[in-house]
């Protein structure tokens, strides 16, 4: 026996198709909106791990800034200790620097020389005294531009005729001043010098 459908196959292949579409259409929203999800957490992974490893920087850098503070201000101690280092370095010079210059002194002052009075202004010294004969005060002065060691660079302010004594002990010498700087030399150099002379 034959069975014939009378029903519209056309009416049902459309209804059929109809929902196969709306099958796949809800199947690609749900498996395009699950992709969406997973690249939005792979995303805020990402994110949350670069904020760990920005924070982390920023951390290191904080300890680097306050290792470098801490840097800057032992060198800023450094510095002040080197300061007071080299003030007391420049007391003791100047403690001996008067026993050096009275030695200085009698070691270049040649014989026909008297100094009454000096003093010192700085690292200037001024000489005042008598002298026998202008050769002598030259002589001074050579000596101590050529021969000494802790002086330098004497400059002859004023030299005049005068007389010294009365009646038979009257002489005619030659009053001057005489200005000369004070050299700053090395311990080890005064060390060497001061046993030289010795």
């Amino acid at each position: 026996m034959i069975k014939i459908n009378l029903l519209p196959h056309r009416a049902d292949r459309v209804v059929q198709r109809k929902k196969a579409f709306y099958r796949f259409l809800i199947l690609s929203g749900f498996t395009g909106a699950l992709l969406m999800w997973i690249v939005v957490a792979m995303l805020g992974n990402q994110i949350a791990t670069q904020k760990k490893k920005n924070d982390l920087i920023a951390a290191e850098n904080a300890k680097l800034d306050e290792k470098i503070k801490q840097v800057l201000m032992l060198q800023q101690d450094i510095a002040t200790l080197k300061t007071r280092q080299q003030a007391v370095e420049n007391l003791q010079e100047e403690r001996n620097e008067a026993v050096y210059l009275m030695d200085e002194l009698l070691k270049q002052v040649p014989e026909g020389i008297y100094l009454h009075a000096f003093k010192q202004d700085g690292q200037r010294v001024t000489l005042h005294g008598y002298a026998q004969s202008n050769e002598r005060v030259s002589e001074l002065l050579h000596n101590l531009s050529h021969n000494a060691v802790w002086l330098a660079h004497p400059d002859l302010v004023e030299i005049r005729t005068t007389t010294l004594g009365q009646g038979k002990d009257l002489q005619k010498v030659f009053d001057f001043t005489v200005n000369v700087g004070i050299k700053r030399v090395g311990n080890n150099e005064k060390k060497h010098e001061h046993e030289n002379n010795a």
